[in-house]
C-alpha cells in the first residue's frame, strides 16, 4: 500500500461503513421490537391505570418529578416509588403537601379526591411493574 488515501479508497470506506451501520440499525431494531412484548407491562393496563396516567399527564407531575428515568430532576424518581412506599404512604404524602419544611423543595397540593388518589396510586404501580432491566440503579430513585 503506497500511503495515499485517494478519493475510492474514501468512498468506499464511507459506502462500507454506510452498510454496516445501517445492518446494526436494522438489527438492534428487530431485537427491540421482539424484546418489547417480554418487557412491557400492556397486561395490566386497567381503566383505574389510564385514569392515574391521565392525572399524572395533567398535573404536570413529570415537570418536576422522573418516571422510568424521563422527566425532569427537581425531584425523586416515581418509576419504584410503590414498592419502595406502599400506596398507603404514596397517599398520605400527596395529601399531606406542601409540609412547609423550611429549605425543601415543596411538591404542590392538588386537592385530588380519594378516587384519583386511587388512580394515581395504581398508574405507579403499574409503571414498576414494567421490566425496565433494573433501572434505576439506585433503589431510592
Amino acid at each position: 500500500m503506497s500511503g495515499i488515501f485517494t478519493k475510492s479508497m474514501a468512498r468506499n470506506i464511507f459506502y462500507g461503513g454506510t452498510v454496516f451501520f445501517f445492518l446494526l440499525f436494522l438489527a438492534l431494531t428487530f431485537d427491540s421490537h421482539r424484546e418489547f412484548p417480554k418487557r412491557d407491562n400492556s397486561q395490566n393496563l386497567t381503566p383505574q391505570v389510564i385514569a392515574g396516567k391521565k392525572i399524572w399527564e395533567t398535573r404536570n407531575c413529570i415537570g418536576c418529578h422522573t418516571l422510568l428515568g424521563e422527566g425532569a430532576y427537581f425531584a425523586p424518581e416515581l418509576g419504584n416509588v410503590y414498592p419502595r412506599r406502599g400506596p398507603d404512604f404514596i397517599k398520605g404524602w400527596m395529601q399531606a403537601q406542601p409540609t412547609g419544611a423550611p429549605g425543601r423543595r415543596q411538591m404542590p397540593q392538588f386537592h385530588l379526591t380519594d378516587e384519583e388518589l386511587d388512580n394515581i396510586v395504581a398508574f405507579l404501580k403499574y409503571t414498576s411493574e414494567i421490566n425496565t432491566a433494573n433501572w434505576p440503579p439506585n433503589i431510592e430513585g
